[in-house]
């Protein structure tokens, strides 16, 4: 049986593509909101950025170190950028170095962003063709399945013709003058039951 084919909407398409390049605009925002509203040039602001930058930098080393699971790695460090980027772009006056990081965060989001798509995309192929290869095997199965019973009813049909036929010519050969039962016998032939015969006529 085949599965319906689903189109995914464009914005599904689109939306993971297009995530990097909306969180970096969005801490680059947001960071220019904190320094219009008293960030620009404030040391605690920036010694804060910089404290919880350093600590999300070694919840990577040791998440990397304990637990090996590069999804919280690659998360971890990604915080910590962020947070060393929206520190920047607080305390810096002018868009000239904000901007400038803004690029070079977006650029390192897409090419940690590819990696990963780049994982889903093979895994997803290797899904399709293993899906595939069980479609074929299970219609090649149904396939041999039908065959073998259309096989076997025409079996028993020639099968059920042929005994038909047979009798029908053992009844019209009894019913013609001169008809010896014992030379039947003779030839190896199953003789008709007499009683059988009689009924016949």
């Amino acid at each position: 049986m085949k599965e319906p084919i689903v189109a995914r909407h464009w914005l599904a398409i689109t939306a993971p593509k297009a995530a990097p390049a909306i969180a970096t605009t969005t801490v680059l925002a947001l960071a220019r909101i904190w320094n219009a509203n008293g960030a620009e040039h404030s040391v605690p602001n920036a010694a804060l950025m910089t404290v919880l930058s350093a600590g999300a930098a070694a919840a990577g080393i040791c998440a990397g170190s304990h637990t090996g699971d590069s999804t919280l790695v690659g998360t971890a460090f990604a915080a910590s950028g962020a947070l060393a980027f929206a520190g920047v772009a607080g305390y810096t006056d002018g868009l000239p170095l904000p901007l400038l990081l803004w690029s070079l965060a977006t650029a390192g989001a897409y090419g940690l962003a590819a990696r990963y798509w780049r994982t889903d995309r093979r895994e997803r192929v290797a899904h399709e063709r293993d899906m595939t290869e069980r479609r074929e095997e299970h219609a090649h199965i149904e396939r041999v399945e039908t065959l073998r019973a259309t096989t076997q009813v025409e079996v028993a049909r020639t099968g059920a013709a042929y005994a038909e036929q047979l009798a029908q010519a053992l009844v019209t050969r009894a019913a013609l003058p001169g008809f010896d039962p014992t030379a039947l016998e003779r030839a190896g032939l199953p003789a008709l039951p007499s009683g059988d015969l009689r009924k016949e006529h």
